[in-house]
């Protein structure tokens, strides 16, 4: 009995170890970056709904979550060791980098534009840039965030394209989710950093509004976009800096918010567009 009592007592924590190695390597730890990948391919599909346009949605959620097993390879790679973490990271990153290639080749066999790809491309470069800041382990950056950020946008502008829609407002789109992300990671993070008693400069934040603001205003100028997401995203830029001159927050409640208005700007958007 007491041999057979004594097997669990080891295995428990054998296995402890390997669901957290499974997690440390597989699952994304920015909690934020599931709704900031999410908004512009549940935007692209509501205005331009495709089956190819779902492909590539899935392949861009799915490129989020890749990211982490890439960047762990990338780490491990760049400091010249390879782990028992690198392996099953190398491992995960594979089948997922497969998965996405196939979605990819799914999407371009039904799609009816070929342009689709162009906005891909484009953000190719801020993907890679941000990836170069992953593998020096300095993805907390901002300059790293706000590139990934840009990048995973034009999901939506590919999407709209992959159904043939208008290539103004593909751009229009992209632009209004990239700039409402755009003004919410520097506000966040000046609010994150007030909670945690560190010195913050309040104009980063201010000037990512104006800047947030100005490319949606210029959007709608060119009459790529409604006016309708220029006042979201303005009364959202509004409220942001008022409110990092206001109370801390918890970093919960400040992710919680910053979700809501992402969610409430792609409804606005999508209806606008749609009416």
């Amino acid at each position: 009995m007491s041999s057979a009592a004594a097997a669990p007592g080891v295995a428990v924590p054998v296995k402890a170890r390997s669901r957290a190695l499974w997690r440390q390597v597989a699952v994304p730890s920015e909690h934020g970056g599931w709704s900031l990948t999410a908004e512009p391919v549940v935007l692209g599909l509501v205005v331009a709904w495709s089956w190819p346009g779902l492909a590539i949605g899935v392949a861009a959620m799915l490129a989020f979550v890749a990211r982490t097993p890439v960047k762990i390879v990338l780490v491990d790679r760049w400091r010249h060791r390879w782990l028992d973490r690198s392996r099953l990271a190398a491992r995960i990153a594979a089948v997922e980098l497969v998965m996405i290639g196939l979605l990819a080749a799914l999407a371009a066999t039904g799609a009816v534009d070929a342009r689709f790809w162009v906005p891909l491309a484009v953000a190719a470069p801020f993907i890679g840039m941000e990836l170069w800041f992953d593998m020096r382990s300095r993805s907390r950056r901002l300059v790293p965030e706000l590139a990934g950020t840009f990048g995973i946008g034009s999901v939506v502008a590919a999407i709209v394209l992959t159904d043939g829609g208008s290539g103004l407002l593909a751009i229009g789109l992209w632009v209004v989710v990239s700039a409402r992300a755009a003004a919410a990671i520097p506000y966040a993070r000046t609010q994150v950093f007030r909670a945690h008693g560190r010195p913050v400069t309040r104009w980063h934040s201010d000037v990512a509004q104006a800047a947030a603001v100005a490319a949606v205003g210029l959007a709608w100028g060119l009459d790529a976009i409604p006016l309708a997401p220029v006042v979201a995203v303005a009364a959202i830029a509004a409220f942001n800096v008022v409110a990092v001159r206001g109370s801390v927050k918890p970093a919960m409640v400040i992710g919680l918010q910053q979700m809501a208005f992402g969610i409430g700007v792609v409804v606005v958007t999508a209806v606008a567009v749609l009416a």
